[in-house]
């Protein structure tokens, strides 16, 4: 028996060992070929400063109404690329990359972002609603429509909520509303840990690999999706520190708890979904609709997770006569 004891104490300790010391022994070799945002940029792009963070974004048209676009979870406004320019047509488009993605800077923790007037995190959905509202006083915008899409859906709710004297309508376009992808809670501790935060970063770089099933998983159609477009989604994937970034909004994601809040949202909202979206699924888009107070719904036939994308003129049409009747 005291043979057995010594043999479980030997194999606790090596455990121990692995999984205290071993994450400190794996090496990370560094991200090669990155640049610079800016380096990384369009020639349409704009860069500002919000809140002590620089942030990349892209407008179109000009005057009254005003829509602001929200991406999703690992994309960028490369996603709106699409809908854009027909947007203009009937106001200001304005487009921006969420912290963590796209060409939007992309702060480490020490950095003067972490404790800059805000006082937040970067990463957090909180901090991303005033980045929101920031965006919309620098550019001289008073009220706007938040067009959200997925997890962009998340934070233009949030806003709305938040500072609902800005918002003029919501359009939630496969809104994780109910479902949006925030940490677990028993989780964070072990996210916290210094050795999940050394070995962190090295695990979302597998991003490039299962990040195109993701990608085919949002789309109805996969073959649509050309080089081009794969391309556009991977670019972000150059820019400097991006692994350690996603980290971090990993370590920071938390689930908002919308579902309860929903009565309070008192503006016009547009619900939009694919009939086949298997990401947030369409069922959820038709659940949000029947629970907030003044929603509407349109269901685009043959389309996935990101309609802005795979079927933008149906999206368009849904958008355009939403903003026509806005407030009528």
């Amino acid at each position: 028996m005291k043979r057995w004891k010594q043999i479980t104490l030997i194999v606790i300790g090596v455990l121990l060992f692995v999984v205290l010391v071993g994450p400190f022994l794996i090496p990370i070799p560094p991200l090669e070929d990155t640049i610079s945002p800016e380096q990384l940029a369009d020639p349409d792009s704009r860069f500002i400063e919000i809140n002590g963070l620089r942030v990349h974004y892209k407008t179109m048209g000009e005057g009254e109404p005003v829509l602001v676009l929200l991406h999703g979870f690992a994309a960028s406004l490369f996603s709106w690329r699409e809908v854009m320019e027909p947007l203009s047509e009937v106001g200001t488009v304005i487009a921006f990359d969420r912290p963590a993605f796209g060409l939007t800077g992309r702060p480490m923790p020490g950095a003067r972002m972490y404790s800059s007037a805000t006082g937040q995190n970067p990463y957090t959905s909180a901090a991303q609603v005033e980045l929101t509202v920031g965006l919309l006083d620098a550019l001289g915008v008073q009220r706007a429509i938040l067009v959200g899409n997925s997890a962009g859906g998340t934070i233009a709710m949030l806003t709305a909520l938040a500072h609902p004297e800005r918002v003029q309508g919501l359009v939630l376009v496969d809104a994780a509303i109910y479902v949006s992808g925030g940490t677990p809670g028993f989780l964070r501790p072990l996210l916290n840990t210094p050795q999940m935060r050394r070995i962190g970063p090295l695990l979302v770089r597998r991003i490039s690999t299962w990040g195109e099933d993701f990608g085919r998983m949002a789309w109805h159609d996969p073959s649509k999706i050309t080089p081009e477009i794969w391309e556009g989604y991977l670019r972000p994937l150059r820019a400097e520190n991006w692994d350690r970034a996603l980290w971090e909004f990993t370590r920071a994601s938390r689930a908002p708890n919308l579902a309860a809040r929903l009565p309070e949202v008192q503006v016009d909202c547009l619900v939009i979904t694919g009939d086949d979206d298997r990401i947030v699924p369409t069922a959820q888009s038709v659940r949000l609709s029947q629970e907030l107070p003044r929603a509407t719904l349109v269901v685009i036939p043959n389309c996935g997770h990101v309609p802005q994308e795979e079927c933008p003129e149906p999206f368009l049409q849904a958008v355009t006569d939403f903003v026509a009747n806005l407030g009528k």
